[in-house]
Parts: C-alpha cells; structure tokens; sequence
C-alpha cells in the first residue's frame, strides 16, 4: 500500500476548559499507535497506510466520548497518490 497523509481536528463537545485534555488524550492515542505525526495548531496529521490512520480515526472517537464528550464533530482531509505521499515531502523547505 501507498503512504498517505491523514490529518485530523477533533472538536469534542466538552466544557470549554475541558477541550485541550480531551484533545490531549486523541494526540497520546496517535504517539501510541507508532505512526508518524505532526502536531500543528488546529490538526494532527499522520502519515501510514490509510487503513491504519483511519483506524485512529475512528479510535479518536471514541476516546472523546470516554473523556466525557457529548458529541464529536472530527474534520478529516486525507492526502493520496498512487506513488505515496510523505509528510516531509510537503514541508521539507519550510523547516529550520
């Protein structure tokens, strides 16, 4: 399979001082399942096969709910080529 990039925005319905913790555990979910990622300020994106990153994907769900939220809203914006697509690819120019 092809390399892809998946980025995710959870927007979990918690109290407002609640959404960066429930956010945290989605993040702690993505360090712990040993894909490549990227933290940015509105979005996590992943890179691996695309089965797997949608597996987060539906996990990330879940782990909201278990955090207490009532509804999840999640944005997902994959990126594919049939040669594969890689994170530093995109944004190799622009690090220091």
């Amino acid at each position: 399979m092809s390399t892809v990039n998946v980025s995710l925005k959870v927007l979990p319905v918690v109290e407002e001082e609640r959404i960066y913790p429930v956010v945290d555990k989605v993040i702690e979910l993505i360090k712990e399942s040993g894909v490549k990622y990227i933290v940015g300020p509105s979005e996590t994106t992943m890179e691996g096969e695309l089965d797997e990153l949608l597996e987060i994907v539906k996990n990330a769900q879940d782990v909201c709910i278990k955090e207490g939220a009532s509804r999840v809203v999640s944005i997902v914006m994959i990126d594919y080529k049939p040669g594969g697509v890689t994170m530093d690819e995109k944004i190799y120019k622009y690090r220091r």
